[in-house]
């Protein structure tokens, strides 16, 4: 496995945060718009963003070989797709099942890396440690992981949850897998994609968009800069660089984040498991990387 660099750790850092603050946003606006609006909002603003400052660049996307029927595929796995899975999983399942799904992320990445990634073999360490991060994802979100909500579609709900995971988890392969790209266009032209596909569908189940509140405008402007149109462009490039198994230790992270930004801006209230939860997904972290931040620390004593 190759070194992983220090700017790469400081990015699924910054990831890890970024996306554990998205929830308490989403939160504050959909009580100004609907649920696949503001995925839709989200995601366009995103777009429109990021090809402003690509068509600044020269809309420089393949560098050589091209590949658009990967490049669809993934535009359609990344955004619009999973967006819409969560969006209607979420009516049917509790919120609890919705984090661990997420969190199962890298126990589906670790076999596809292994198939489809020169240089992600799965190796027992590497499983140990996701398996013991997402049994702390689990024991951090409480009883509330696996409860039955009772409702007559909730294993349909849970399908849907459990395959945005999966959408995710292949979306990262074949991101990984593409030609060489600029990861600024590439990160733009998946959000356009996402967007075509998104924008019609919210219409059409949602009906036209009603005229937003300036504080619901702003929040999803904040929603469509940072979460959607800075992280993707991230997720992008240490997907691309550093490789998608690596990619997935942002997955333990969010629900940390989550929790305790929902207490420190929301009043809501921290479990008592929090601490051990946060020593179970540090620790598998550390065991699953254990070798990088060997490597990582090793090279830094040697400045």
């Amino acid at each position: 496995m190759p070194d992983i660099a220090p700017r790469y750790w400081l990015m699924i850092a910054t990831l890890g945060l970024v996306w554990g603050g998205t929830f308490l946003l989403i939160k504050l606006a959909l009580e100004g718009t609907t649920p696949i609006w503001l995925a839709a909002s989200r995601i366009g603003f995103a777009a429109v963003l990021l090809c402003v400052i690509w068509g600044w660049r020269g809309f420089r996307l393949f560098k050589d070989q091209t590949n658009w029927p990967s490049l669809t595929i993934v535009g359609i796995l990344s955004t619009a797709l999973p967006f819409m899975l969560i969006s209607w999983g979420q009516q049917h399942v509790s919120s609890g099942f919705t984090g661990v799904s997420m969190a199962a992320i890298p126990l589906m990445v670790l076999p596809l890396a292994h198939v489809f990634v020169p240089g992600e073999q799965m190796t027992l360490r590497r499983v140990i440690g996701f398996s013991i991060g997402f049994a702390g994802v689990a024991v951090l979100i409480g009883g509330k992981a696996f409860e039955s909500t009772g409702g007559a579609l909730e294993s349909y709900g849970r399908m849907a949850c459990l395959s945005a995971a999966a959408c995710y988890s292949i979306s990262s392969i074949l991101t990984r897998r593409l030609p060489a790209v600029d990861p600024l266009g590439l990160a733009a032209i998946l959000l356009v994609i996402g967007a075509v596909i998104i924008v019609p569908v919210a219409w059409l189940t949602e009906g036209p968009p009603a005229v937003p509140d300036q504080r619901t405008l702003i929040i999803a402007a904040v929603l469509g800069l940072i979460p959607t149109a800075a992280a993707n462009l991230l997720r992008v490039i240490v997907v691309r660089e550093a490789g998608p198994t690596f990619m997935t230790l942002t997955n333990y992270q969010v629900p940390i984040w989550a929790v305790v930004l929902g207490a420190v801006f929301l009043g809501e209230e921290l479990p008592p498991s929090m601490l051990l939860a946060m020593v179970m997904i540090l620790g598998g972290l550390c065991i699953s990387q254990f070798g990088a931040l060997q490597r990582l620390f090793g090279s830094a004593r040697k400045r």
